[in-house]
C-alpha cells in the first residue's frame, strides 16, 4: 500500500482511525525553516472533528506532538515525524460492518485487494488518515512563505447553492468568518441551514472546494508526466471522498472558442509579463506562468448515512444495512484544510525542485 507522496519534498502518513493514533513522517524539509507548532495545531484544528453542530461529533483533540526534526522552532533538515494519538473511538458503533459492506466505503474493494480490512472505523481509508495531510501541508506551507505563496481554499459550492467567490481577493478571514467555511456570507447562511436540515434527515450532501494558490512564480512544474496540474489533480484526488478536479476553466472550456479561452499575454510597466484571463489557471504547458493557480475539488455526499440501505455480507449473501455513530453530513467544511494541505505539498515539492534544477544550472 503506497501511503508515500513527492519527490524532494516527500510525505508518508500512517496509522488507523481506531487504531492508537495518526501521523505523516515529512522528509526534504530545508534546514533552518521555522517550524511553529502552533500553526500547525491551528491547521489541525480546523481540520478536527466536533468543531460544530454541522460536522461529526467525535470528540478529538487532535493535539500533536512533534518528534523529531525541528529544534528550537526551526527544521534540522532531517525528517520531520509528528503524531497525534486517537482518543475517542468508538468501535462499537461498527460492530455490524465487521460482516456487512457499506454503501460507497471502500470495504469491499479493500476486502478484493487485502484480504483483510480495518473494519472499525474504515481503517486507511477513513477521513481520520488526512490529519497527517494537514499536518504535513503545514511544513508546506512555512517552505512556501519563504517563497512568498499564500494558498487560501474555500468551500464555494454545497449540493445545489453556489456561492460566488473571487478567487483572486478572498482572504483566510473571509473564509473562517463562519463554520461553513463560505467566503459569501450570505450563501453561508444558506448553505449552513441546508446541512442542518439534512443531517436532521439522516441524509448527507457534497459540494466544491475551490483553492488559489496566489504568489507562485512562472516556472514550476515539468512538462510532461510530472506536469504541476497533473500532479495537483493527484493529490487532491487522493483525497477521501472526492470525485472530481479541475484547473482554471476546466471543463468550462469545452463551450468557449479558441479565441475565447486563450489567456492572452501583457507586459506591465515593470515588464512583467501577465495574461489578461486566467483560463488555464495559472497553470500552461505543466508550468506555473505566474498567474494565480486556481483549482476546484468536487466531494460526494458522505457515504455513511443514517437510513436503511441494501447491502451484501461478506459472504456476499444481500442483506441491509443503517449507518450507525458519529459522521459529517457533509465533508466541506473540514474538506478545505485537506486540500489547502496538498495544494501546498505539491507546490513545496516542485519549488524545491525547480531550486534544485537552477542550482544546478548555475555550476
Amino acid at each position: 500500500m503506497s501511503s508515500s507522496t513527492g519527490r524532494l519534498f516527500r510525505i508518508t502518513t500512517w496509522g488507523e482511525s481506531h487504531g492508537g493514533g495518526v501521523g505523516v513522517v515529512v522528509d526534504g524539509c530545508p534546514p533552518r525553516i521555522a517550524i511553529s507548532l502552533e500553526q500547525i495545531q491551528l491547521e489541525l484544528d480546523r481540520r478536527r472533528p466536533g468543531q460544530s453542530s454541522i460536522v461529526t461529533q467525535r470528540k478529538e483533540s487532535d493535539t500533536v506532538d512533534i518528534l523529531s526534526g525541528v529544534l528550537d522552532g526551526l527544521s534540522l533538515g532531517t525528517p520531520i515525524s509528528m503524531v497525534v494519538r486517537n482518543e475517542d473511538q468508538r468501535s462499537r458503533d461498527y460492530d455490524e460492518m465487521r460482516d456487512k459492506y457499506r454503501p460507497s466505503h471502500a470495504d469491499y474493494a479493500y476486502d478484493e485487494k487485502y484480504g483483510i480490512r480495518a473494519w472499525s472505523g474504515g481503517g486507511r481509508s477513513s477521513a481520520r488518515e488526512t490529519v497527517g495531510r494537514v499536518a504535513a501541508g503545514a511544513v508546506a506551507k512555512a517552505i512556501l512563505s519563504r517563497f512568498g505563496v499564500e494558498i487560501v481554499g474555500y468551500v464555494e459550492k454545497v449540493h445545489h447553492i453556489l456561492a460566488s467567490v473571487d478567487p483572486n481577493t478572498v482572504s483566510m478571514v473571509d473564509v473562517e468568518s463562519n463554520v461553513v467555511r463560505c467566503p459569501d456570507p450570505q450563501k453561508a447562511e444558506e448553505i449552513l441551514t441546508h446541512i442542518e436540515a439534512i443531517r436532521k434527515e439522516g441524509n448527507s450532501i457534497g459540494g466544491i472546494v475551490g483553492c488559489v494558490a496566489r504568489g507562485v512564480p512562472a516556472g514550476w512544474g515539468e512538462p510532461v508526466f510530472d506536469k504541476l496540474e497533473a500532479d495537483l489533480g493527484k493529490a487532491v484526488l487522493s483525497l477521501p471522498a472526492c470525485k472530481g478536479f479541475e484547473i482554471g476553466a476546466g471543463f468550462g472550456l469545452t463551450d468557449l472558442t479558441g479565441l475565447q479561452a486563450n489567456d492572452e499575454f501583457e507586459a506591465d510597466e515593470n515588464g512583467v509579463v501577465r495574461t489578461r484571463s486566467n483560463n488555464s489557471g495559472g497553470v500552461q504547458g505543466g508550468i506555473s506562468n505566474g498567474m494565480p493557480i486556481v483549482i476546484r475539488a468536487a466531494f460526494k455526499p458522505t457515504a455513511t448515512i443514517m437510513m436503511e440501505q441494501h447491502t451484501v455480507t461478506t459472504e456476499h449473501n444481500n442483506t441491509t444495512i443503517k449507518g450507525r455513530g458519529r459522521h459529517d453530513p457533509c465533508v466541506l467544511p473540514r474538506a478545505v484544510p485537506m486540500v489547502e494541505a496538498m495544494v501546498a505539498i505539491v507546490l513545496a515539492d516542485h519549488a524545491l525542485r525547480q531550486s534544485a534544477m537552477l542550482c544546478g544550472t548555475s555550476t
